[in-house]
Order: structure tokens, then C-alpha cells, then sequence
């Protein structure tokens, strides 16, 4: 009984929910032998009461500052992407997941056994994207304090601050093996996620009734959104679609689903997660009243694609749905269930994985393109130039050779795209 009580006064002090605490109960009955939680938590609770009592300045200390202190080192020692977040980290997450929130635009992760700080992708027209920054580049240093030993959420408070502010970032280039100081104005981060070739999102059709859509990550209203611009283009005669994710860093695994079901027959299995090996896996399906199942696609891909990116290209790949060009993608295929905790602080967790369809893991192996078709990093960079608000002329931070490079560079991966989809093109018109 004694344990017990404990055992309940500490998931008070941690400020967990009913919920949250049945959960934690559950997996201490499941404990392997000789792993007791009741003496580990008591253990846990001498210590804390053993700081209280005999700290040299425990007076300036609280039992929530140490509980959170305590949470945040447990959760980082799982893996890059779980969390304990405080009511301030809490509140930016679900901003994120809105669409609209203040900072220089970098999706970043902690590479795994690497103690890297690593891009991501830069998010389209941002201050991050306008300065060059890509996928795969290293934040060595924010404000010249080194990024090392830090976690995520540390890295993001660093990042954002108050629009119009400043924040000056070191970048390591593997490629290259140069590194390169950075100032980035943060702004307030509003993301279409929804573009066209243009910028202008008219969504015109080429001479060859080829459409394009670039999704640059999945928010709230990214299905939504690419419905209409299907819509308007099927309307015009669209022959064919070239989905481009190159660049995306995901987003919302629902909005996932419900563009691949823009593709797929109702009940089709899109992705499916699984936990714990003695737990049931989630699976989820298309449910789309009316998808364009004849419409021959290709998908665009590269390094920067990840998470519900993934899963896109990874459930039309695996039903032979469209064809996957580009470069390998980034490998970043677990789920984090966010557990709300009391006092306004969540847990974010690493609950399952994603696989595709026909059961392939993404996390840590990537997708990889029907079509591989390399890019060069100075290539990359100059098509993030190209698309960059304004236009290359816009770029006064460059020489007038550099803007011509610019210019002149050609985007391979979507030139094969266009021609793939020509030959289907010529194909159906024999037939």
C-alpha cells in the first residue's frame, strides 16, 4: 500500500491526467521481472527529496522545476523526437500545425548517434529559403553558441523570436566542407502549402495539358486546397499531374491520407502504423467520394522530403499508382502522439511507425524513387534561388554571374517528369 501511495504522489507531482496516469500504470504491470517500478520511483523520490533537503541553494528550487527538469532528461534520452514540452513549446506546436507562426522558416532534426542539428528543408518562402539554406546542412551554431548536446525544442527557442528581430546562424555544408554565417530576419511564418509553377497559384496547364502542384508540407487545409487546383485543371483538360514533394518536410498524417485519396479507390490502405509488437496496428484508408483514378502521375522527391511526404510517395509507389522520380528521401517515418499533461505542458511521444502498404518501414530507410535522377547541391541551391519570391533579379545579395548560373540552371528531375509523361502521352494515343 505503501508503494502505491507513492507511486500516486509522484504521478501528482509529475502533473500527469487520469489518463495519462492509466497508461503509465498499464506498462509498470507489464514490467519485466527484476525491473520493479515501484523501487525505481521510490528511488526517484528520495533523490528529489534528498536535493530539497540538502542542496546548497534549494530554496531557489521548486519540487515542478525539478520534476521538469527531470522529464526533459528522460524524454531526450529516447530519441530526437520525443519531448516534454512546457505550456509556451506546447502552444507553438499546435501554431505550427495551424499554418501561421513567428521564426526564419528551417524544419530541422537531430540526426541519430550524430549529435547533428540538421536541416531538414527550408520552408518555401521564408527567410531560411530565401538565403540558400537546404536540406542537409548543419546548424553548428545559433548566435555563436555551439548546437551540440542541445535538444530540438532548445534549438527551436533559439530560432524564433519576435518578427523583424535578427538571429545569426553558422551552417556546415557536408558537401562542400565549408561552413558560412548566416543572418535571418525571423518573420511571422505563413505557409500556402498549395503552389503552382509560378508562384501565382493560377495552375495553368502546360502546351502538353500537363499539370503541376507543389505541396510544401501538409497543413490543415493542404487536401482542401489540392482538390481545388485538380479540379480547376481537370476542368481545363488535364492529361497528367506531376505531384512535386521535393522540399517537404510533412506535417499532419491525416492530410497525408487524404491526398493520397485523391488518387485511390475508397478502402484502399494507405499507411498503416504499428506500436509495440504485442499491440494492434492502425491502419488508414482512402475514403475519397470521388478520386482521379486514371490520371497518370509523377512524383517529384529528394532529400528534403520527409514524414507525411513519405508516406505519399511511399503508399502511390507501393500501388503502382505513380512513378516516384527523383532522390532518396530522408527516412523519417515514426509517430509522435502528443499526450496533454496538466498545468498546460504536453509529452510528446514516439509511439509506432509508418510502413507503406506492402509493409516497407520508412524511419531511418527513406523511399526510394522509381527513377533516380541526381541533383548536384550547387544545382539545388540555384533552383531554391529560382523560386524564391521576386525572382533571381530580386537577389541583389548576388553577383550578376551568379544570377545568370542561376537562370540557366535546368531542373532536370522535372524536365524527365514532363518527358516521362509525354511517352505515356504518345502511348495511349497508339492504342
Amino acid at each position: 500500500m505503501r508503494k502505491k501511495l507513492l507511486y500516486s504522489s509522484i504521478l501528482a507531482l509529475l502533473g500527469f491526467n487520469i489518463t495519462v496516469g492509466f497508461l503509465l500504470y498499464r506498462e509498470t504491470a507489464l514490467a519485466s521481472e527484476g525491473d520493479d517500478p515501484y523501487e525505481n520511483y521510490e528511488l526517484f523520490a528520495s533523490i528529489v527529496e534528498r536535493i530539497r533537503s540538502d542542496y546548497v541553494e534549494a530554496d531557489k528550487i521548486s519540487y515542478r522545476a525539478l520534476i521538469q527538469s527531470a522529464l526533459k532528461g528522460m524524454l531526450s534520452s529516447l530519441d530526437p523526437h520525443s519531448e516534454f514540452m512546457e505550456p509556451v513549446q506546447y502552444k507553438e506546436l499546435k501554431k505550427d500545425t495551424e499554418g501561421v507562426f513567428g521564426g526564419v522558416g528551417i524544419v530541422v532534426t537531430m540526426e541519430e548517434s550524430k549529435d547533428y542539428l540538421t536541416v531538414v528543408s527550408p520552408m518555401v518562402d521564408t527567410p531560411a529559403f530565401r538565403a540558400g539554406i537546404i536540406s542537409g546542412d548543419r546548424i553548428v551554431k545559433i548566435e555563436n553558441r555551439t548546437t551540440r548536446g542541445i535538444t530540438l525544442q532548445q534549438a527551436v527557442e533559439r530560432l524564433r523570436g519576435e518578427p523583424a528581430t535578427e538571429v545569426t546562424v553558422t551552417i556546415f555544408r557536408p558537401s562542400s566542407g565549408k561552413s558560412r554565417d548566416v543572418v535571418l530576419e525571423r518573420a511571422i511564418i505563413e505557409v500556402p502549402t498549395v503552389k503552382d509553377l509560378s508562384g501565382n497559384n493560377t495552375f495553368e496547364l502546360d502546351k502538353d495539358r500537363i499539370g503541376y502542384i507543389w505541396l510544401t508540407q501538409f497543413g490543415e487545409q493542404t487536401s482542401h486546397d489540392l482538390r481545388g487546383a485538380l479540379d480547376q485543371m481537370e476542368d481545363e483538360g488535364m492529361r497528367g499531374l506531376i505531384l512535386d514533394l521535393r522540399g517537404n518536410p510533412g506535417g499532419l498524417l491525416a492530410q497525408a491520407v487524404a491526398v493520397c485519396e485523391q488518387f485511390l479507390p475508397s478502402g484502399q490502405l494507405v499507411v498503416f502504423t504499428q506500436g509495440k509488437p504485442d499491440e494492434m496496428r492502425s491502419e488508414h484508408h482512402a475514403a475519397s467520394k470521388d478520386p482521379m483514378l486514371d490520371l497518370p502521375i509523377v512524383v517529384l522527391v529528394n532529400s528534403g522530403s520527409a514524414s507525411a511526404s513519405e508516406i505519399v510517395s511511399g503508399c502511390l509507389q507501393d500501388l503502382g499508382r505513380a512513378v516516384i522520380l527523383g532522390e532518396q528521401t530522408f527516412g523519417k517515418g515514426s509517430v509522435q502522439s502528443i499526450f496533454p499533461v496538466s498545468g498546460g505542458g504536453a509529452l510528446r511521444l514516439t509511439t509506432a511507425k509508418y510502413y507503406t502498404p506492402s509493409k516497407k518501414v520508412i524511419h531511418g530507410k527513406g523511399i526510394t524513387p522509381d527513377i533516380l535522377v541526381p541533383v548536384s547541391n550547387e544545382d539545388l541551391e540555384a533552383l531554391f534561388y529560382q523560386r524564391s519570391p521576386g525572382g533571381v533579379d530580386s537577389l541583389i545579395q548576388l553577383s550578376e554571374k551568379d544570377r545568370e548560373r542561376i537562370r540557366s540552371t535546368r531542373d532536370l528531375q522535372f524536365d524527365r517528369a514532363r518527358d516521362l509523361l509525354r511517352g505515356v502521352f504518345l502511348l495511349e494515343d497508339r492504342q
